[in-house]
């Protein structure tokens, strides 16, 4: 008898729960949104919602609940994480894969089972239970009957048996629940508990993982009358269908992390003390960015205004001239914040391109978020994506060329994108049409109301622009003295020339970026506009025009030279840069000083290389004489190889002392170089 029929017949517990709908979904573009659910609990049952296992940490860090009939929530139960393995390992008993019934009896031996043989119900403690070879193998248990008796009984005649044991059939049938809950893992359930078995009309929220919605845009270039609509694209990755909840997306990116709540943590207690035992420390706090826009050749601060948020007031040329000015174009139309916005129906126009008629989304700013709310109540089904319109309004569009990219001769065709909506428009692709055309596709990033973008949507081949670099020589311009240490700054004048090409008969206006380089200072002209990476220049080009814009720059660079290991040369070379009188008095006194220590060593080296020649020079006389003292007839060699020998000694004398005095000389100059770079300051 396999261990599977014998439970066929043990009635595990069912927990009585019903489900709490969802009603409303907030998505967020950060990968989780916030769910609220709502629904009537009649007396005497439980609510029970289910979820993912992978999403139980963010559930258990944001969860909320309320009643509205006034029932305190006394508790929430939801299954444990804890490994499969230590769950079993707390009951008496294991059950393994294809065990047969004999094993899992014989190791609850000693407890009470009651058999059903026929019409017979046999009651007895467990002795042992075995699979006995024979012939065909049978499955024997032994028992001890109450009346003493010990029988063996062949469980192939039993129809049934059941544990009379009521705390030890109820750990099997919590054993068997952990081995069904492990079979599906991915599913948890979470319990309400409440003081009160009464009904309930319960609200809970939370937060769980989520697909990001994402937004594409409709952006329909006609003049002044430039249409911009938005679609959001919602994914329902969740296990239930999504019928008529309330629907918003949110444009921003809140911060949010995974907390390791759900799973249970063992580890040592340490040793913990009181928080008034510890010193205090300070808190810092970061600063704001004062942020500043070229407009008009410029620099406008904040709250001034330029009339209209291009960047570019009264039309001038960054710096280029010969420009004729354009009046700003006025702004749009716009519908207050937080309003509804109204179906708008487009007409085709003459070359095919027809707008939407779309119902669209309240917007409303929420703290730093901005929150997009369908009118109307949503349905999506589970594993179903929908894509919806939340907005369509007017907006302030200007036609242009941008070119950053000088390994390309042509600039792109773009538009400058003023967001006067009043509501955040949040970052995806664009699909621009041009005079009802389809013109190019571009992407952009969040923008706030109030603020611009630039969307470049397609080559322009009618215009080319060459580019040449020319570099000047490296100028020293600063110098500064440090701890030893002589940091000197250089400067090098750098000139970019673009040339630039209107082949058609129309007039444009021209953006070239140039990305800001690392020590590197714009001299000439002043931007129309500066981003956090680049400084944009702008040009109108008449019909057939050719014009050239120069650009200057200023790249600096540092080097720093130890004092001490300086040649006199290249410091006398640093006297010659824009420094004061004193330093150049300073710098040139070290210099001496370092000129006079190597005209000492070389003192030293001379009278070195002398001593070596002489000491050289004696061992040879030494050995003459001593061949020649054995030689007849050569005293008189031998007396002026001593006379020579005797010169020599006296040279040398002389010699040490020179040389200690020339040691001594370059020793104190090199204690006077020390304590002149000590003092040097500049």
């Amino acid at each position: 008898m396999k261990l599977g029929a014998l439970f066929l017949s043990i009635v595990m517990v069912a927990w009585c729960a019903v489900d709490v709908p969802v009603r409303r979904v907030v998505l967020y573009k950060h990968g989780v949104a916030y769910f609220e659910r709502s629904g009537s609990i009649p007396a005497g049952e439980e609510a029970r919602l289910d979820f993912k296992t992978a999403e139980m940490n963010d559930v258990l860090k944001s969860f909320t609940v309320s009643d509205a009939t006034g029932n305190r929530l006394s508790g929430v139960r939801y299954d444990a994480n804890e490994p499969i393995d230590q769950q079993l390992a707390k009951f008496p008993f294991r059950i393994g894969e294809s065990q047969s019934v004999t094993v899992f009896l014989d190791n609850i031996k000693g407890a009470e089972l009651e058999l059903k043989r026929g019409d017979q119900r046999i009651t007895g403690t467990i002795m042992g239970a075995r699979v006995v070879q024979a012939q065909s193998p049978t499955e024997q248990l032994t028992m001890l009957l109450a009346s003493g008796e010990i029988e063996n009984f062949d469980l192939g005649s039993v129809a049934s048996f059941r544990l009379t044991d009521a705390a030890l059939e109820d750990q099997l049938k919590r054993y068997l629940a952990a081995m069904a809950r492990s079979k599906s893992a991915d599913k948890r359930s979470l319990y309400l508990d409440f003081a009160s078995r009464g009904a309930k009309d319960l609200s809970v929220s939370y937060v769980a993982p989520s697909a990001i919605w994402k937004s594409s845009y409709r952006l329909a270039l006609k003049g002044d009358a430039s249409q911009l609509e938005g679609w959001a694209i919602v994914d329902n990755t969740t296990d239930e269908d999504w019928v008529n909840v309330n629907l918003s997306v949110v444009s921003g990116r809140p911060i949010s992390f995974i907390s390791l709540l759900d799973t249970p943590h063992f580890g040592n207690r340490q040793v913990a003390e009181l928080p008034e035992d510890r010193a205090a420390g300070p808190v810092v706090y970061g600063g704001a960015i004062d942020t500043r826009q070229y407009v008009a050749n410029q620099l406008v601060t904040p709250g001034q205004g330029t009339g209209y948020p291009s960047g570019v007031a009264g039309g001038m040329l960054g710096g280029v001239p010969g420009a004729s000015p354009q009046a700003p174009p006025p702004p749009p139309a716009q519908a207050p914040v937080g309003s509804v916005a109204q179906s708008v129906e487009v007409q085709a126009s003459s070359n095919g391109f027809l707008g939407s008629t779309v119902e669209g989304a309240t917007g409303e700013t929420i703290g730093e978020l901005f929150e997009y709310d369908f009118a109307t109540p949503v349905t999506i089904r589970k594993n179903e994506s929908a894509m919806l319109p939340f907005l369509q309004t007017r907006v302030a569009a200007r036609k242009l060329l941008i070119y950053n990219n000088t390994s390309s001769e042509h600039p792109v065709n773009a538009v400058e994108l003023a967001n006067e909506t009043g509501k955040t428009l949040d970052g995806g692709p664009v699909t621009v049409y041009d005079e009802g055309a389809y013109a190019g596709e571009a992407l952009f990033e969040t923008v706030k109301t109030g603020d611009k973008r630039l969307l470049g949507y397609a080559v322009d081949y009618g215009t080319r622009i060459s580019t040449t670099f020319d570099s000047g020589e490296e100028q020293l311009q600063r110098v500064h003295v440090r701890d030893g240490n002589l940091e000197l700054e250089y400067a090098t004048r750098q000139t970019a020339a673009y040339t630039i090409r209107n082949v058609d008969a129309k007039a444009k206006t021209l953006l070239i970026e140039e990305t800001v380089q690392e020590n590197q200072k714009l001299l000439a002209p002043k931007p129309s506009e500066r981003t956090a990476k680049a400084y944009r220049f702008e040009i109108r080009l008449g019909a057939h025009e050719t014009r050239e814009l120069k650009v200057e720059h200023e790249l600096a660079t540092e080097n720093v030279t130890v004092i001490a290991n300086a040649t006199p040369d290249f410091l006398l070379e640093v006297t010659n840069a824009e420094i004061g009188e004193s330093a150049r008095r300073q710098l040139r006194q070290i210099a001496e000083l370092k000129q006079r220590i190597v005209d000492a060593q070389s003192e030293v080296t001379a009278l070195r290389s002398r001593q070596g020649e002489l000491s050289t020079d004696q061992t040879r006389l030494r050995m003459n004489i001593d061949s020649l003292n054995r030689v007849k007839g050569e005293e008189q060699q031998v007396r002026d190889y001593s006379s020579q020998l005797a010169a020599n000694e006296a040279e040398l004398r002389k010699l040490t002392g020179q040389i200690s005095d020339a040691e001594n000389r370059k020793a104190a100059l090199e204690k006077t170089l020390r304590d002149s770079i000590g003092k040097l300051r500049f």
